[in-house]
């Protein structure tokens, strides 16, 4: 029986016998798979740059490690392909690896067809294609003269952008933001990043292993045979796809049946234009350029998978999802699915919970964690029971650089492209109040309830009140006007919504003390003098 069919056919009960019988790689393979890489690397170390110039630089071997599925331990039987990622002391910048790469590889290609009887294999070496862009890697077919099995190898030099860099460890923004700025496309520059990759994986439990195994014998056997001429998702987006769902579903336990985390799975490939996942394990929200560059990436189309060791890799980006998510739902009507107990299946949801943080003037604080698909109405609930809002209750969000948006009650956070933290203005209003938003010289928007027949000096009140500059020391301006202070808002079509910019005065230079406020002068007769003398009475 072929596996594609064996794999469908097998109860959810017994998948992990599945495993362990057939995708886990056995003795010989594993073996030869071993002595491949470490020929390969005794090469690349000790021979293939030995006295050798590259375009009159000398170039050294910085480390050579082992990436893929077989460094992360999920390798398949006969299957799975070997990653040698190569560090070279001839890249000091991710812009000179782009520059210098090509050459590194054309020379790597000579030194192998030169060595290639010391390394007891027969190599044949293919650049991969890349389109109109200079190849990143050398692809190589190696078969040990004893066996007719064929390992596929991906050779890839890299900037060594990391360093000694623990993978337990974050790597420090600038590195990242280094990055950001040097990239053409996405993920050009992600094998600097194979040792973070790697341990992403490879610290998971042994039964997620089996789970990640299984996922992509799945990908293998029953997806890219029916599909060979469509660009698929690689097997590292579904890698982390897995990841994803063990970690949301069962809250990272080591307790759970293979057939549960093989549903799980498939669900989320059919639901796969709402997935935005995202980590924040190696890099975060900190610095500016990697927040701007995360933010970005999760407002893109979905699906939305980013690689947890670099932020310019979505890895869900234009492959075909619907042929992936045809195929999940043949997946889930086989016996190794359906056997499933219903009451046993994982809640996971399509993207994270975004920690909302909720203010409101003169309360407190406070945080929650709010699902991205859920509708607004549902967060209004629980800010409404916490701040015992009476009144009509407006939600706000600013990002920077942009307006103030209200949030509908009938839409989610996704519908705004809101998939990480986000601060939430709550304003309390009771008709006929109308919201009214001003934004300062930072760009920074806030939130006022006010009655339309309201004056600007009252608003200018509750600016001040609210921490804001002095009343004198404010002036308001709407569609590029100066607003006077006994105008009403209604007078001045100011309506709900509408944005009022705040100019703070110079308050540095010397000010005047206010003039004096005269009141219309006065006189009276003196009965004796027959004159008329100015009255002291206001």
């Amino acid at each position: 029986m072929e596996l594609s069919r064996e794999l469908y056919e097998t109860p959810g009960d017994r998948l992990e016998a599945f495993v362990r019988r057939s995708l886990q790689p056995q003795g010989g393979w594993k073996e030869q798979v071993q002595d491949t890489w470490h020929r390969i690397q005794q090469f690349l170390q000790d021979q293939c740059f030995e006295d050798e110039l590259v375009q009159d630089r000398e170039v050294r071997v910085l480390k050579v490690v082992k990436g893929g599925s077989s460094g992360k331990g999920t390798a398949l039987n006969h299957s799975s392909d070997l990653d040698i990622v190569l560090f070279l002391s001839c890249f000091s910048s991710f812009q000179d690896q782009a520059f210098f790469r090509e050459e590194i590889i054309n020379f790597i290609e000579e030194r192998l067809e030169y060595c290639s009887r010391s390394l007891a294999y027969s190599i044949t070496v293919a650049h991969h294609k890349n389109g109109a862009r200079a190849p990143r890697s050398l692809f190589l077919q190696v078969q040990s003269k004893k066996s007719s099995d064929v390992i596929r190898v991906d050779l890839l030099p890299a900037f060594d952008a990391l360093g000694p860099l623990n993978p337990d460890s974050k790597p420090a923004p600038e590195i990242y933001a280094d990055l950001i700025r040097s990239i053409s496309y996405p993920g050009e520059f992600s094998p600097s990043f194979t040792v973070l990759q790697r341990h992403f994986v490879k610290s998971r439990p042994m039964k997620l292993k089996k789970l990640l195994q299984l996922v992509k014998f799945w990908y293998l056997k029953c997806l890219k045979p029916k599909y060979r001429r469509v660009a698929l998702p690689s097997k590292y987006a579904l890698e982390l796809l897995t990841i994803y769902a063990w970690e949301m579903g069962t809250d990272e336990s080591e307790s759970f049946s293979l057939d549960e985390g093989l549903v799980a799975v498939m669900g989320l490939l059919q639901d796969y234009e709402d997935i935005c996942i995202y980590w924040t394990k190696y890099y975060d929200f900190q610095n500016e350029a990697v927040k701007n560059q995360i933010k970005q990436q999760l407002k893109g189309s979905r699906p939305v998978i980013l690689d947890p060791a670099d932020p310019t890799n979505n890895l869900g980006r234009k492959r075909n999802w619907d042929v992936v998510a045809k195929e999940a739902a043949h997946c889930l009507r086989q016996v190794c699915c359906t056997t499933v107990d219903p009451s046993q299946r994982w809640h996971v949801q399509r993207a994270r919970g975004v920690q909302v943080t909720v203010k409101q003037t003169g309360l407190e604080t406070w945080t929650l964690s709010v699902d991205p698909y859920s509708p607004i109405w549902k967060m209004k609930a629980e800010i409404k029971k916490k701040n015992l809002i009476l009144g009509q209750q407006r939600l706000s969000f600013q990002e920077a650089g942009g307006e103030r948006q209200l949030l509908s009650s009938q839409r989610t956070l996704a519908d705004y492209g809101i998939f990480s933290k986000v601060n939430v203005r709550v304003l309390e209003t009771f008709p006929p109040e109308i919201q009214v938003f001003v934004k300062d010289s930072s760009g920074h928007s806030t939130p006022y309830a006010i009655h339309p027949e309201d004056t600007i000096r009252h608003l200018k009140e509750k600016i001040e009140d609210a921490g804001g500059p002095l009343v004198e020391d404010q002036m308001l301006k709407f569609q590029g006007w100066k607003l006077g202070n006994h105008r009403s808002l209604e007078s001045l079509d100011i309506e709900d919504c509408d944005t009022v910019l705040l100019i703070r005065r110079n308050t540095d230079s010397p000010r005047l003390p206010p003039a004096p406020q005269w009141s219309p002068t006065a006189f009276y007769l003196d009965p004796f003098t027959k004159y008329y003398y100015p009255s002291t009475r206001r």
